[in-house]
């Protein structure tokens, strides 16, 4: 009686040695291949990761500023006029209880900033000139880059203080007692610079001046056009509703309340719309990929028909060619994968190094990331693997 011998078996270590060998016979096409794969898990990576590291910035930011300011302005009339906030709308909010402080400032609309009084009088360069209270930066989280902010004995003195943007147009790099802009037609000299200020951007394209010398020499009637508070955080929302009547109790209505930070949020929020519009094109990208790793392994199958036939020959199932070929195209897959991880990640830690945030790579993303690579590599491969099992000893040797 004689007995069939069964097939050898295929180890793990076996199926990685054998799936490996079309990727060693024909680098290129395999690095190509791979490529593909790389391009669309390093966009989706490196999109998270920048996402997440802006999103780490922001949290930071408002830890350092904190979340507890709140601004106060004039909305605008039934008629649609501006309307203005009266004069003593400043001390009104201060006596609420739960506010531990307040500033103001006030544009000065015919006052205008220029480098030289050689400069047309239309080209203003979107700056604008504003009375700012001493304690401006206090309550706002404004810091000074260069020079000083204003102190008692400045603010009744033609000194200016430019916010970031404004001395950044103006062509002024640092603060000193040679350095003067005009304001309003009147020659100040720059005693401070601002960094920029994410809770109050109108600052930096702000040229700010003294309360008492906006009053003697720019014509200032004292009205404030943006009131900040600093409250208790846990009673934000309760001074947020009562604001509005109390900076203008005849006309509550012409007030408008904000927070600013969130508008950072709401900004933050707009980003992530963005990112997941860059996460489907990432997507795009590696579907691309799977469909160039499919083609190569359709064309790697008719190539090697030879070789198919003379391994079914020597007892090869139809289970182990399969087995055999689906390897090689996740290990191809994965080869693109575990680059285009490495690669959004390198590209992550380069843009937030540049940008000053916090790096944030997501483990979450890399990892999705390398399965996508195995689903899309399985994926690929399950026809050309299922073709060449296919394939009879006798017709694959056939094959000139």
């Amino acid at each position: 009686m004689t007995t069939a011998l069964s097939p050898a078996r295929m180890w793990p270590r076996d199926v990685v040695k054998v799936g490996a060998v079309g990727l060693r016979t024909r680098p290129t096409r395999a690095f190509l291949s791979a490529l593909g794969i790389a391009i669309g898990i390093a966009a989706m990576v490196a999109v998270v990761g920048i996402s997440s590291s802006s999103r780490a910035e922001l949290d930071r930011t408002l830890a350092a500023l904190g979340t507890n300011l709140l601004t106060v302005s004039p909305g605008t009339t039934l008629t649609g006029e501006e309307a203005q906030l009266p004069e003593t709308a400043e001390a009104m909010v201060a006596r609420i209880g739960p506010v531990e402080s307040v500033s103001a400032i006030a544009r000065l609309g015919d006052a205008k900033v220029y480098r030289t009084d050689k400069i047309p009088e239309a080209q203003t360069n979107g700056l604008a000139a504003y009375a700012a209270r001493l304690d401006l930066p206090a309550t706002t989280g404004a810091r000074v880059r260069s020079g000083t902010w204003l102190n008692e004995a400045t603010s009744g003195y033609p000194a200016v203080v430019l916010g970031s943007s404004a001395a950044e147009r103006l062509g002024i790099s640092r603060a000193g007692p040679d350095v003067r802009v005009l304001v309003g037609g009147r020659w100040f000299t720059v005693v401070g610079i601002l960094e920029p200020a994410p809770l109050a951007p109108e600052l930096d394209s702000a040229a700010l001046v003294g309360w008492e010398v906006a009053a003697s020499e720019l014509r200032f009637d004292g009205l404030p056009t943006t009131i900040y508070t600093r409250s208790q955080d846990a009673q934000v929302p309760a001074v947020q509703s009562v604001l509005g009547a109390t900076a203008n109790p005849a006309a509550p209505n012409e007030v408008e309340v904000s927070r600013p930070s969130d508008a950072l949020a709401a900004q933050q929020a707009a980003g992530e719309a963005f990112t997941g519009l860059l996460l489907g094109l990432g997507a795009v990208a590696l579907l691309v990929g799977g469909v160039g790793v499919a083609n190569t392994m359709v064309i790697s199958v008719l190539e090697r028909r030879a070789e198919i036939g003379l391994r079914r020959s020597l007892g090869a199932t139809r289970g182990q060619i399969r087995t055999q070929f689906l390897a090689e195209s996740l290990l191809l897959s994965a080869l693109g994968g575990l680059g285009g991880a490495v690669l959004g990640s390198l590209v992550t830690v380069g843009y937030a190094v540049y940008q000053s945030w916090p790096v944030v790579v997501p483990l979450w993303a890399v990892a999705g990331g390398a399965a996508a690579t195995l689903v899309i590599g399985g994926i690929a491969g399950l026809y050309p693997a299922i073709r060449a099992s296919r394939l009879s000893p006798t017709e694959a040797l056939a094959t000139p």
